[in-house]
């Protein structure tokens, strides 16, 4: 149970019970999609915090989305192998995609071990075209789901950093920070994200107060954030445990 909310911003007393809500949230979104439009497109955030949503849905919600309709995307990704350990990929497989019977087809992995980062964002942009259609000017998601970090970025896109400003391409080599471990990175951009129908962002613990906080008051320090440039199409909520809570 939410213990209170703001227009966009909603507080869980705990990971597990924000969990589980953006769950419902996951699921209410797939099957509202799919009797919309016959499929369900979703992008996954990768980090800690939803390990346990994805747990979720492949275990007790499993049975109530019909998985052969969904499309599972990702906002960013580290350029490591699959089966590295720092792989938003691997996290998934591990907690969801394993245990639920998706078509292996429907799993558009960003394949970030290319090399160059540019070349794996330019085969993402390529693998979303023929996922949304060649004629789609801009992929829309159904639902993304997006995480922020203790500096306010959001997918693979940082503070400062040249991506922030791209306003053509859907998805951009980044450099993350020095004190990040896997700096090369390739992300989604602010014109796919605010594309989407549905965003929801997941957010944990003490070090992302600041940040929740200075969203929440508008305040003139959220626009150093990147996580408050995300402002979609559609409807976009925080979901955000007691010690996130503004």
């Amino acid at each position: 149970m939410a213990l209170r909310s703001s227009p966009n911003i909603v507080v869980f007393p705990d990971l597990p019970a924000l969990s589980r809500a953006a769950a419902d949230e996951v699921v209410r979104v797939a099957q509202a999609a799919i009797a919309a439009r016959g499929r369900y497109m979703l992008s996954l955030a990768g980090g800690n915090t939803p390990r346990r949503l994805y747990e979720l849905l492949a275990g007790e919600y499993r049975d109530r989305i019909d998985w052969s309709q969904v499309h599972l995307f990702w906002g960013d990704e580290r350029c490591v192998p699959p089966d590295d350990a720092g792989s938003n990929y691997r996290m998934a497989w591990e907690a969801l995609i394993a245990h639920v019977p998706i078509p292996a087809d429907n799993v558009h992995r960003m394949p970030a071990e290319l090399a160059p980062p540019a070349q794996a964002a330019a085969a993402y942009t390529e693998a979303l075209a023929t996922a949304f259609g060649d004629s789609a000017s801009m992929p829309v998601f159904d639902l993304m789901l997006l995480g922020t970090g203790a500096d306010g970025h959001t997918a693979s896109l940082f503070p400062e950093n040249p991506a922030l400003e791209e306003q053509q391409r859907w998805v951009v080599p980044v450099v993350a920070p020095p004190s990040y471990e896997q700096r090369d990175r390739i992300s989604l951009t602010f014109p796919v994200l605010n594309s989407a129908r549905h965003v929801l962002f997941l957010v944990a613990g003490g070090d992302k107060q600041k940040i929740v906080q200075a969203i929440a008051q508008g305040s003139d320090a959220a626009a150093d954030y990147p996580a408050a440039h995300v402002r979609p199409q559609g409807t976009l909520q925080w979901f955000v445990d007691q010690a996130a809570a503004p």
